[in-house]
């Protein structure tokens, strides 16, 4: 494919994708290893009520007020499992099984009984994205990624989700220290001064940050694969932290390229004439390389191993 049709369709579309990735793989690092990695799922999940509640309360389609919707049902979500697990004495993973399946389901119900069609809010547009129409019109080869007046056309989902994956990397870089003492030590961590519970705190907020900023774009789908399997597999990698994080970053990072290569011509080099689902293939790839990590990976019989720094 050459550059005049690559630069408008596809590289927005991976661009968005991979950054979408790296942004829920890296918390994903430090929820996995806390045995958290179900929070990911489960903001996935909450963010649709809030996302939709967020649409008929303005009306349209507007990335702030959607925002702030998801970002309110996530809060809400917290709070209503630290509730059931606290007043039902039951473990976090049944209370965070709970919330998430009650909360999405009544998003998907608030989507069957309201008229979102006309703006392309719908229970597919809320598994799967829209990653595929997010294609740059303005660009007509390399060029463009000098040309100002092109650029200003870039699809509002790109910036958002590069200012996303900033912060979020901000975030891990600022309080790694503080983050990896308290994964591995909470009460080594409590004994230094570390607020243990406003940290952990802090860490699911910013899941959720990256997970309602990739949502509009991704789906839930993709968000629900990248904060697990690219962790997941990276863990098989290596028993150190670092090396862990980095692993994470490639593993995403391949999920989101090879998986949209696939979904848009895989078909046609079989025969088809079909496109599938990008962010179908690109979850199946992020499987597929956590499945190759289970088999190969060097310390996938020594996942129980302590970490080193």
């Amino acid at each position: 494919m050459s550059g005049e049709e690559f630069v408008p369709l596809s590289l927005t579309p991976i661009l968005i994708g991979t950054f979408a990735a790296i942004a829920c793989a890296l918390p994903g690092n430090f929820l996995l290893l806390r045995r958290q990695a179900l929070i990911g799922d489960a903001i996935s999940h909450v963010v649709l009520p809030g996302i939709v509640v967020a649409f008929l309360l303005t009306g349209a389609i507007s990335a702030w007020p959607m925002m702030l919707g998801a970002a309110g049902a996530s809060v809400v979500a917290v709070i209503l499992i630290e509730a059931i697990r606290r007043l039902g004495r039951i473990e976090p993973g049944a209370a965070m099984g709970v919330v998430f399946t009650t909360m999405f389901a009544g998003g998907v119900l608030l989507l069957e009984q309201t008229d979102t069609s006309n703006v392309h809010l719908d229970v597919e547009h809320a598994l799967y994205g829209n990653l595929e129409s997010l294609i740059w019109l303005d660009a007509v080869g390399w060029s463009s990624l000098l040309d100002a007046q092109a650029l200003a056309h870039l699809p509002v989902e790109l910036p958002r989700i590069a200012a996303t994956l900033v912060c979020v990397a901000m975030f891990i870089g600022v309080f790694w220290r503080a983050l990896k003492i308290s994964t591995f030590d909470e009460g080594f961590a409590r004994t230094m001064g570390i607020r243990v519970n406003a940290l952990g705190m802090a860490l699911v907020i910013v899941a959720a940050i990256a997970a309602v900023a990739a949502f509009d774009a991704v789906g839930s789908i993709i968000v629900i694969a990248m904060f697990i399997c690219p962790p997941a597999a990276a863990r098989m990698m290596t028993n150190r932290l670092e090396a862990q994080v980095a692993w994470s970053i490639v593993f995403a990072t391949i999920s989101a390229v090879v998986g949209y290569v696939l979904a848009g011509y895989g078909p046609l080099w079989l025969g088809a004439f079909d496109a599938v689902s990008a962010a179908g293939m690109i979850a199946t790839v992020s499987g597929i390389i956590l499945a190759l990590a289970a088999k190969f990976g060097p310390c996938r019989s020594r996942t129980g191993a302590p970490m080193t720094a």
